[in-house]
């Protein structure tokens, strides 16, 4: 149920902002694409997902599980291409973490990797996106204040409900126990977070610079200044699972925020729409993975004593 209704959200938003700015808009994002921007955005994918693959090697280590790097590879192209094509945008990661969890016996650790993977993600983006709106001029930054009070507040309610959890018997005492000693082990050791860091800055990176590029393609002369601080924007928007296959806020913002910027909605639309089918292509390699899976066993590599599923 929760799941029709963000997919629900996503395709409202999406309609919505067709029927305000038009359907022209999406032709002109889809035309602006040549084979050169494709090529481009399927090498940046290299990239962005061997980062995403390695940030999950480094989370998955240190809650004791072991995930080859060619598997993980494969398995996040396969996660990525599922994100895209069903609703939420975040299924392919749960798939992800299921898949992995059945090979190795473990499937609630596994699948708390991939969340916790996911979520250092987010937390370097949510750092590089206040820096980004800090030091650049853009219509988001009068907004930024009221984001920091929210996520401060939100972060002091959630260490405050962890430290004064009582270690009892209970679900609830048992999850904080699990959220506090995976926080602990996976995110904060001194050994692995440099390297999430690191992973989730060059995913962050090949993500905008597919989108700079995309711009350009459709028309977009703007400064890099003045279009760095707008990218980032639509890019934080993209990452809420209220949408339809990726499609709904990401297409919302960019037409709120190009719009502002005097850059034309229309022309917000446009990009958006390019950058959504930009991605699509740059997945396709997950459909040669599910291709593999549907035709025999998941192929399986042992990796310091445990199994791991391509």
């Amino acid at each position: 149920m929760r799941t029709s209704w963000r997919w629900l959200a996503g395709a409202t938003i999406l309609a919505v902002v067709v029927w305000r700015v038009g359907s022209d808009s999406v032709v002109t994002g889809v035309r602006a694409l040549d084979l050169e921007v494709l090529l481009l955005g399927l090498v940046v994918a290299v990239v962005t997902t061997t980062a995403c693959a390695w940030r999950w090697r480094l989370v998955a280590r240190e809650l004791g599980l072991e995930v080859a790097q060619p598997a993980a590879l494969a398995a996040c192209y396969r996660a990525q291409l599922l994100n895209t094509v069903l609703p939420g945008g975040v299924l392919g990661d749960v798939h992800r973490g299921l898949v992995h969890g059945r090979s190795t016996g473990r499937t609630g650790r596994s699948l708390r990797a991939v969340a916790w993977e996911r979520f250092a993600g987010q937390v370097v983006q949510a750092v590089v996106v206040v820096v980004v709106l800090a030091l650049l001029p853009s219509p988001v930054r009068p907004l930024l204040p009221w984001a920091l009070v929210v996520v401060a507040l939100s972060v002091a309610v959630v260490v405050a409900v962890l430290a004064r959890t009582p270690d009892r018997d209970t679900w609830w005492s048992r999850a904080t126990r699990v959220v506090r000693d995976d926080v602990r082990l996976a995110l904060l050791v001194r050994q692995s977070w440099p390297g999430i860091a690191l992973a989730s800055t060059v995913a962050l990176g090949g993500y905008v610079a597919t989108y700079v590029v995309v711009a350009r393609a459709v028309g977009v002369e703007a400064p890099l200044a003045v279009l760095l601080p707008i990218v980032v924007a639509v890019l934080v928007v993209a990452g809420v699972p209220l949408n339809l296959a990726g499609w709904g806020p990401r297409e919302g913002m960019a037409a709120w925020v190009f719009a502002a910027a005097g850059l034309g909605a229309g022309t917000g639309v446009a990009t958006a729409v390019a950058y959504g089918a930009v991605v699509l292509v740059a997945n396709l390699p997950g459909a040669a993975v599910l291709l593999h899976d549907a035709l025999g066993r998941p192929r399986v590599q042992v990796t310091g004593g445990e199994k791991v599923d391509a």
